[in-house]
């Protein structure tokens, strides 16, 4: 099971813009999101209908800075099935290069149960 998400680095990825940094350069919880979706997309290839993933835990690092205009593309492998648990490992790269890693569990879920839990105002 894997998959490979990409995006273009653009002005509302840029970590000046999201609040994680002051740089004109990839925010790191952009890269997080990619690589997040790079798991769930390859979870989605096996399951049900009425079952998805949601994230559960993510250990990542980023190593290098992307800047404006560049593509990223993490590309998630699974490692390990425990039952529920999907464990995933994720490398983001751009042109040059890794730019970061991550180890991502998710947990399967029904679809209608988990949003029974969601409370509302």
């Amino acid at each position: 099971m894997e998959y490979t998400s990409t995006m273009i680095v653009t002005d509302d990825k840029l970590a000046l813009n999201v609040g994680s940094g002051d740089l004109p350069v990839l925010a790191t919880p952009a890269m997080v999101a990619l690589m997040e979706n790079a798991a769930m997309m390859a979870a989605r290839q096996s399951l049900p209908e009425e079952s998805t993933t949601v994230g559960g835990q993510i250990a990542t690092t980023h190593l290098r800075p992307t800047g404006l205009g560049h593509e990223v593309r993490a590309k998630a492998t699974l490692v390990r099935e425990e039952g529920r648990k999907l464990y995933f490992r994720i490398i983001a790269e751009d042109e040059d290069g890794v730019i970061g890693e991550a180890d991502h569990l998710r947990f399967v879920v029904d679809r209608e149960r988990f949003m029974a839990k969601v409370t509302t105002k």
